[in-house]
């Protein structure tokens, strides 16, 4: 049963990734994340970077601010598809639960904090 929401701006859109990751395709609805700015990382598994085609992932970094939002999209994922996002996800990445500008709850990955 497809219940966990997640929200995705980068590489788990990719059907290549979604197939990898979860054996199938996801079908998901646009939203946008308010408050956090996109930028770009080197990730660090050459695993992750085989599954994607590039070491080059986006990231969400939290500022608090009205003024920046990104665009992505809401898949719903089982417990056992949340749980192979973990896998996909490196440590540079935290998940970490938000309210998209539609006003519905979701999972995100989003920077992990430094130190």
């Amino acid at each position: 049963m497809e219940s966990v929401p997640l929200f995705s701006y980068g590489t788990l859109q990719l059907p290549e990734v979604q197939l990898s990751t979860y054996g199938r395709r996801l079908d998901g609805d646009g939203d946008s994340l308010a408050g956090f700015r996109l930028s770009t990382i080197t990730i660090n598994s050459s695993a992750v970077a085989g599954i994607s085609g590039t070491a080059d992932h986006p990231i969400v970094t939290y500022t608090g601010s009205d003024a920046d939002h990104v665009a992505g999209m809401l898949f719903l994922l089982t417990d056992a598809e949340l749980a192979a996002t973990d896998e996909y996800e490196t440590d540079q990445y935290v998940r970490v639960q938000v309210t998209l500008m539609s006003g519905r709850s979701a999972w995100v990955y989003a920077a992990a904090a430094v130190g």
